[in-house]
């Protein structure tokens, strides 16, 4: 399986700086599109058995930026964000890597599974 990182809602320079990232590491960078937010994961990594099917989100677009690692093993991802630390640009908040549970998620239920989490874990105590 190639390394992959699927990207949600970057702007111009994030993507730009991804993009030049994922070319030294030898990843393969998706920009996907609000219409495809309602793919399965599997087919939006282009992992084997998956494909994409007739189904088009239709909702908002997400409010937040989102990276999904494929096919890469933690030692990889930590190496990749260490690269993308030292551009000097603002943080995504939202990653995940995609599993053998989420994989046959759609972006858009895994975007909403992990902006939970991460309002959950981002809550200041009162």
């Amino acid at each position: 399986m190639s390394q992959t990182i699927l990207e949600f809602r970057l702007d111009r320079d994030k993507h730009s700086m991804l993009q030049g990232i994922c070319a030294r590491l030898g990843i393969k960078n998706i920009c996907v599109g609000r219409r495809d937010y309602a793919q399965k994961l599997g087919a939006l990594a282009g992992i084997e058995g998956f494909k994409k099917d007739g189904k088009k989100y239709e909702g908002p677009e997400f409010p937040a930026e989102m990276l999904v690692f494929s096919g890469m093993n933690s030692a990889q991802v930590d190496v990749f964000l260490d690269e993308y630390k030292k551009t000097g640009l603002a943080p995504i908040g939202l990653k995940a890597v995609v599993t053998a549970d989420n994989v046959f998620w759609s972006a858009e239920k895994l975007y909403q599974e992990i902006m939970r989490e991460h309002m959950v874990f981002t809550a200041k105590p009162r």
